[in-house]
């Protein structure tokens, strides 16, 4: 497409770093946010970048401060809200995450409103805001996930609460009669896989898809947690989950909910598919919750679109692996 103004918000994390790489091949001047332009560890990477020197352009901004983020919004058309507050700040006006996230959220489009120019809010959402679970009291979950399934705020892990309640705050915005803008929210699915942008404190996600064989507990609960919130634990490849974003921007027009996800294997799927692959390598944690249980999808509608997934579960778990080799992790 041709070249345009984007912002990026959080753009030193996992997914936002190689975001910031594909839109700054595609020409766009990248307006990119952090918490503190100070770190360099965090800011090293994105000056780094090929492009980077030209046409990226760093500001300091925090989601617990919304109105810092004005000033990165200013002349973009596009605007990727990949920013998340996950430590609360007790001395600030909020009681918790969620609330903090909801305001900023409030803000961000008054700020897009009022620059004149964002044509249209991309928000870089999760899977953990769209439990299958049955909402009527039952057991067990609905036949499959979809746009239309949301987790209960009221769940016990409060980034599922945070991500269900930013999400329906934005989409709200698509119902405005006075709506300057669209919004796109992309329910990504645990991301795996390897990229050259890829660095040791960005890793959260892999070292859960990898947690069988490197045998850290905590990583390992992350993945029983989705296995027994969604019935499955849907899967997406980094590069696939970016270029979504790019194709978000790229239509001529796009709103709404999307689930982002290459495939919907279980816990036991992980455990088999490593065993066979890497025999060499010792599956150090085999504990699986919902063995049989798996909830897959009944939605097309990004690749109704047009959108195709590069690579399957099989190919990001193998990537999985092969980044936590590179990053020392196995």
């Amino acid at each position: 497409m041709v070249s345009c103004r984007v912002c990026v918000t959080g753009a030193s994390g996992y997914i936002a770093t190689c975001l910031v790489k594909k839109l700054l091949e595609r020409g766009c001047i990248v307006h990119g946010t952090l918490r503190n332009l100070g770190d360099e560890k965090k800011a090293a990477p994105l000056r780094e970048l090929p492009g980077a020197a030209e046409r990226l352009v760093l500001f300091e901004a925090d989601m617990y401060d919304a109105d810092t983020f004005e000033p990165a919004i200013a002349g973009c058309e596009f605007v990727f809200l990949l920013a998340t507050p996950f430590q609360h700040e007790p001395s600030s006006k909020y009681k918790n995450t969620a609330e903090a996230a909801v305001d900023a959220m409030r803000i961000i489009l008054k700020q897009c409103e009022r620059s004149k120019t964002v044509k249209r809010v991309i928000h870089t959402a999760s899977v953990t805001a769209a439990s299958p679970l049955r909402e009527d009291g039952g057991e067990g979950y609905k036949d499959f996930i979809n746009e239309s399934c949301w987790t209960p705020l009221g769940q016990s892990h409060p980034y599922s609460s945070d991500m269900s309640a930013i999400n329906q705050a934005l989409l709200r915005y698509n119902e405005s009669e006075s709506r300057a803008f669209e919004v796109v929210t992309l329910a990504c699915a645990l991301v795996g896989g390897d990229a050259d942008t890829t660095r040791l404190y960005h890793l959260l996600s892999v070292p859960a898809i990898v947690a069988p064989l490197i045998g850290q507990e905590s990583y390992h609960g992350g993945l029983k947690y989705l296995q027994a919130l969604l019935g499955s634990v849907p899967l997406a490849h980094i590069d696939d989950v970016c270029d979504a974003h790019v194709f978000c921007m790229e239509q001529p027009s796009i709103a709404g909910r999307f689930l982002c996800a290459a495939g919907y294997p279980n816990m036991k799927d992980f455990v088999d598919h490593f065993s066979a692959k890497y025999p060499e390598i010792t599956i150090k944690l085999r504990e699986v919750v919902g063995e049989g249980v798996r909830v897959g999808a009944d939605t097309n509608k990004l690749t109704d679109l047009g959108f195709r997934y590069k690579y399957g579960v099989e190919e990001t778990l193998e990537g999985s692996v092969e980044c936590a080799k590179r990053m020392g992790l196995l």
